[in-house]
């Protein structure tokens, strides 16, 4: 049976070891993991998706100020081991983190990524086109979500920058 719940306090290392399997080690050279290194997920948004015992999917949300459209959530790495494609664990884990951001009062997440994927989640590419991030990204692929009511993220400009709190 599949459950996604929050990432609990020792999921930490078998995530990694997901996210190496599935992701491999270029993860570490992209412009998102300036932002999420030495950082903390953004509290109680931090998901996982197991199958039985075995951690299956990740996807977490990490605090960033997002020029002078301010405080927004970075989505990512959502992964999912590669025989769960098409499954809707990835579905399964984005609405997670998304409703509870929303439930939780966040106004904006922002995210790079597939356009076409991440569209029926309501991503697009105008929230984020003032935006930067820190060191090169596809522009395409910079993808922006306002929640709840109001548009956030419009006329917003500058560079993405972490906040939060540190990893220990």
């Amino acid at each position: 049976m599949i459950t996604i719940d929050r990432e609990g306090q020792f999921d930490h290392v078998e995530r990694e070891i997901l996210l190496d399997r599935v992701m491999g080690q270029a993860r570490f050279t992209k412009s998102s993991e300036v932002l999420r290194r030495n950082r903390r997920p953004a509290d109680g948004m931090a998901f996982v998706a197991f199958d039985g015992n075995h951690m299956i999917g990740t996807v977490r949300l990490w605090n960033v100020n997002a020029g002078n459209g301010g405080s927004a959530l970075l989505l990512g790495p959502l992964a999912v081991e590669k025989i769960y494609n098409g499954s809707g664990v990835g579905a399964g884990l984005m609405y997670a983190a998304l409703n509870a951001a929303q439930s939780a009062g966040h106004r904006s997440v922002l995210l790079v990524g597939d356009p076409d994927y991440y569209a029926r989640f309501g991503f697009t590419a105008d929230p984020a086109h003032g935006l930067l991030m820190p060191g090169p990204f596809d522009r395409h692929r910079f993808l922006g979500i306002n929640l709840g009511n109001g548009d956030t993220l419009s006329g917003s400009q500058g560079l993405l920058t972490a906040t939060g709190a540190t990893a220990h």
